[in-house]
This record gives structure tokens, C-alpha cells and sequence, in this order.
């Protein structure tokens, strides 16, 4: 007998049925919140950037950036930064261009890296995943993965990969490029997550695994912009996406599960019109957690160093729009904000290095790759 989410994405494709899922628990929703007045962390301003857009650790303590307009640095933790050679072409446009970098599981070993990033093509943009080898200052033996089925569409890229922590599989958020319908069409990769093999290609064990092209790679469906997809220390996988006019949402991920876009969501159209919300359709999955007036959600990592005791296990999550850093705690399923500090600047993304430190990229033309340690 085939699985029940394989047969509900058959009936999607024939049209019939919306996936009919069962809801975990319905989250909470954070409305307006004040700062708090104090920062527990130092903040070491170490190198500048034009426009970043994603921020990776190396197990040395070096940090990989990329630039929107296609550029990929590594820096020291002192600031000194080197431009890296062998840069595959990027498109440049809104929202779209150079994305997220990712050692390898196996970096230490193999010095691979990965890469997203939104390629030229003849119908419009395609969101592309790479790997090559980082050999010094260049990339050597790159080699395309993945690269959209469809181009086109405007912006909401997502394009943020994470691994497993057995270092097996690579999950990747595509966001729905402002065509709204096309989160809920199993044949498009637009509004979705997708699990592949180390190397691009199709896990046998996905829900969908018995269907063809893009289906097959699906983990998720109903997925409008994600820019933030992290495992936590139990092992879960959480994602987070920005909603239209409110509705923020930060999701537990789990196979085979439509979490509703466009059909339903805690926010409103950007014309002021309804849109139904979770609780109203409980065959699509909720989120855990919602924030209206929105945080504009960017990059989350979730803190396992010993500098940051108190974060141990916590999701930190960076915010455009709230122009700060978030921490959420996390227990098993639940989800809460527990602080929001003010960055006085848009955050890109968050990473943790090796010694526990956080880092975060401002988004800005300059924008500042900051440190943040215990403050004395």
C-alpha cells in the first residue's frame, strides 16, 4: 500500500484534492514587543561588505560571505578578508542573485562547499545549487546539482540549504517567486522544501519518492518565502518564512506536510484583503509560532555553543523588518520568542562559529559582519 502523502500529492496532480494532513498543535502569535533595554553580548564590528546576503562558519573560525551581486569571501576572525576565484555567473535582479553557502558535512576532508544562487536562463532566472572544491583562494571542479525546472517569477528566492545531522542529505527551501498558486503545485519547485541525496539527486526514502522530476524531491509543500531552515539539537527541523501583510511564520518541518500557502495564512494580502487563517482549513499544518507586525524573518542558526549558556538549544533568527536578532526557545515541538535585541540595522543572517561566538551580517551597502561575544 502506497503512503497516505504519496496518494493526497497523486490527487494534487490530478487535480482532485488539496494534501489533507493532520495538524500537530496550533502555535502562538507575537504581536508588537519592546527590546530589551540590554544586550548581553559585545559587539565587534570585523569587516565590511557590499550587500550580504549569507554568512557560514568553517571549522577554523573563518567565515565564508557571499555578496548578492555574485561575490564569495572568506575572513578571518580578525577582518582580514580574501575574494574567492571561480565564481559561477549570477543574476543580479530585486531580491534575486547570489544566496546562501554551506561547508560540507565532510568540509575538514573533502573542502567542498555549496552554493545557491539565481543563474540567467532563457525564460527567466532559475534558482541553481552548486558544489565545488575551495582551494585556497578559488573554486575549483564546480559542478551544478540541482537548478530549477521553471524560470521566471520575481522575487522571494528562499534558496537556504541544510544538511541532516548525519550528514546524508541536503534540504533546500525554494521560495514561491512572488507566483502565489504555485506553492500548491507539486509539479513546480516554487514554495517548497526538497530533500536530495549529497550530490543533487532523488533520496529513494522522500514521501513523494514514487513520482517523477521535481515531485519526487519534495519534503514540503505550501511554503511562501523561506529564509531560514535549521536543524535543533533533537534533531528537528525547523523553517522560517515571511508572510505577506503579517503572519510571519516559523514551522516544524516534517515530511509530506502542506503548510497552506496561499490559501491560508495569519496575515493579510498586501491590498488589506482576507486571507483565511490556519485555524480556519485544519488539513493544512500550522505554524508554531507567528509574528504580527512581522520580523521579516532572515537567516536562523540554533545555539549550541558554551560562551551563551542561557541560548543553549534556542533558535536565533535574524530580522529585516525588526532590524534586530531574535531568540526563540524551543522544546520538542513548541516554540516561543523569549528575547529580541535591537542591531539598529537589518539582519541577514546569523551563524555560530567553533568557539561560540555569534555572527551576523548586516544588510546594507555597506553592511557590517559582525561578532558578538559575552559582554565583560
Amino acid at each position: 500500500m502506497r503512503p497516505r502523502s504519496v496518494l493526497i500529492l497523486s490527487g494534487l496532480i490530478a487535480g482532485t484534492a488539496l494534501a489533507v494532513l493532520p495538524i500537530l498543535a496550533n502555535g502562538r502569535t507575537v504581536g508588537a514587543r519592546d527590546y530589551s533595554p540590554t544586550q548581553p553580548f559585545a559587539v565587534q564590528a570585523v569587516a565590511d561588505f557590499d550587500t550580504p546576503w549569507a554568512i557560514a562558519a568553517l571549522p577554523d573560525g573563518r567565515m565564508l560571505v557571499t555578496e548578492h551581486a555574485g561575490h564569495l569571501f572568506v575572513v578571518t576572525p580578525e577582518g582580514e578578508k580574501t575574494e574567492i576565484s571561480g565564481v559561477p555567473e549570477v543574476h543580479q535582479q530585486g531580491q534575486l542573485g547570489m544566496h546562501d553557502v554551506a561547508p560540507a558535512p565532510d568540509f575538514a576532508q573533502s573542502g567542498l562547499i555549496y552554493l545557491t544562487y539565481a543563474a540567467p536562463g532563457e525564460d527567466g532566472s532559475q534558482i541553481v545549487l552548486a558544489r565545488a572544491r575551495l582551494d585556497g583562494t578559488s573554486l575549483r571542479d564546480v559542478e551544478e546539482l540541482w537548478r530549477q525546472p521553471q524560470g521566471g517569477g520575481g522575487g522571494h528566492p528562499g534558496a537556504i540549504i541544510a544538511f541532516d545531522p548525519a550528514g546524508e542529505h541536503l534540504f533546500l527551501t525554494l521560495g514561491e517567486r512572488t507566483l502565489s498558486e504555485s506553492a500548491q503545485d507539486p509539479a513546480q519547485a516554487r514554495g517548497k522544501v526538497l530533500r536530495l541525496m549529497l550530490d543533487g539527486s532523488t533520496p529513494a526514502d522522500n514521501p513523494f519518492a514514487d513520482e517523477v522530476g521535481v515531485a519526487a524531491q519534495l519534503w514540503t509543500l505550501g511554503n511562501r518565502n523561506p529564509y531560514g531552515l535549521a536543524f535543533a539539537p533533537d534533531g528537528n527541523l525547523w523553517l522560517h518564512e515571511m508572510g505577506p501583510r503579517g503572519g510571519d511564520e516559523l514551522n516544524l518541518i516534517a515530511p509530506g506536510l502542506n503548510y497552506g500557502w496561499p490559501v491560508v495564512s495569519n496575515g493579510s494580502n498586501y491590498s488589506g484583503s482576507a486571507i483565511p487563517d490556519h485555524e480556519e482549513r485544519p488539513e493544512f499544518e500550522a505554524p508554531r509560532l507567528s509574528w504580527t507586525p512581522v520580523i521579516a524573518p532572515a537567516g536562523m542558526v540554533f545555539y549550541t555553543g558554551d560562551l551563551f549558556p542561557d541560548w543553549q538549544g534556542s533558535a536565533l533568527i535574524g530580522g529585516l523588518a525588526a532590524r534586530g536578532l531574535v531568540r526563540v526557545t524551543v522544546d520538542g515541538d513548541q516554540a516561543d520568542e523569549a528575547e529580541r535585541w535591537d542591531m539598529d540595522a537589518r539582519i541577514r543572517d546569523v551563524a555560530m562559529a567553533p568557539d561560540g561566538a555569534v555572527w551576523l551580517i548586516e544588510d546594507d551597502a555597506p553592511g557590517q559582519l559582525l561578532r558578538l561575544t559575552p559582554r565583560d
